[in-house]
């Protein structure tokens, strides 16, 4: 049985991936920080028939890590496949964010991957097998404004990855490394980040539901592929920062403030989870259900990609050859 780790898997796209990898057999822990919804999940999981074990655990915490990981390979086995999901954001302009606080949402979204990339690889050398994946964004390529501590975080996620990646290869170790680089999603982050502005934060762009990243999640877990974009509008973003990128400057200057706001103030005082988690019924979804798309035609080309290319070609030469003898 394969055994799987997702952090921040009680919430978002933790919660709808460890779903997803329990409902194809495999032995799921989740780490995160807040009881309740720790024991929500393992009974969720746990109903659906899967083995399942919710841990308490900050991932910003390395030694709390550490002790997360003995506990999983003592009670669920050898851990095959290491999720980085775990994040925290700052909604706000950069001057008004506290220097705490931007600390806390890098160390959570950056060394939290970095300790849970460490903890797994130190198993995984040893057995000389399974996949790391770390839970990445379009904003690990293109920046948008009013959230650079998380922006920040996801670019050196991406430095880190990509660093570590050629060690592997130099040392032969057959770990392997990826990225999956997802949209704007409907998850219960805009309704409890840390944030300061005025009115309530929303998902920039096209919107997919979380279970769209669970998909490629899943698959990257079995295909050795060394990234995965999911949705064109990760397509678009990191294509046109490879391009255009000062043409995105001015552009996102211009729409992308105002597109990460409803029309709707928000209440003085509401709680955030940066430091602590906020108690309430947060699952896989937010509060954007009616704009969220279920399915990505990209996503579905994207993993297809392998027979769909050769399909292609061959059906191109095919009719090219008889064109040439009509």
């Amino acid at each position: 049985m394969t055994v799987v780790v997702v952090t921040g898997g009680t919430a978002g796209v933790g919660r709808a991936t460890a779903r997803a990898f329990a409902a194809r057999g495999a032995a799921v822990a989740v780490l995160a920080r807040d009881p309740a919804r720790l024991e929500e999940t393992r009974a969720e999981l746990s109903g659906r028939g899967a083995r399942a074990l919710a841990l308490s655990a900050d991932v910003a915490v390395p030694a709390q890590v550490e002790a997360a990981v003995e506990r999983i390979e003592n009670e669920l086995g050898p851990i095959d496949v290491w999720v980085n999901n775990a994040m925290a954001t700052v909604f706000s302009p950069v001057l008004d964010i506290p220097p705490e606080e931007f600390e806390r949402a890098v160390r959570v979204t950056f060394f939290g991957t970095v300790y849970g990339t460490l903890a797994a690889l130190r198993r995984m050398r040893g057995r000389n097998r399974g996949t790391i994946i770390q839970v990445g964004s379009a904003l690990s390529y293109r920046a948008i404004p009013l959230q650079a501590p998380y922006c920040a975080a996801k670019h050196a996620v991406k430095g880190f990855t990509d660093s570590l990646r050629s060690e592997l290869l130099h040392d032969k170790v057959d770990v392997h490394l990826t990225m999956v680089q997802l949209p704007a999603l409907n998850t219960p982050q805009f309704s409890w980040c840390r944030s300061h502005v005025e009115r309530h934060p929303r998902p920039v762009g096209r919107i997919f539901q979380p279970e769209v990243a669970a998909e490629a999640i899943v698959w990257a877990a079995s295909h050795r592929r060394r990234e995965l974009f999911v949705g064109w509008p990760t397509v678009e973003a990191i294509t046109g920062q490879k391009f255009i990128a000062k043409l995105l400057d001015r552009y996102l200057a211009k729409t992308a403030v105002e597109g990460q706001f409803l029309d709707e103030p928000l209440p003085g005082g509401r709680p955030g989870n940066l430091f602590t988690p906020v108690p309430g019924p947060f699952g896989a979804h937010g509060r954007f259900d009616t704009k969220a798309r279920r399915r990505s035609l990209q996503l579905w080309l994207n993993l297809r990609r392998s027979w769909i290319v050769p399909t292609l070609l061959g059906a191109s030469a095919l009719l090219l050859l008889l064109l040439r003898h009509a």
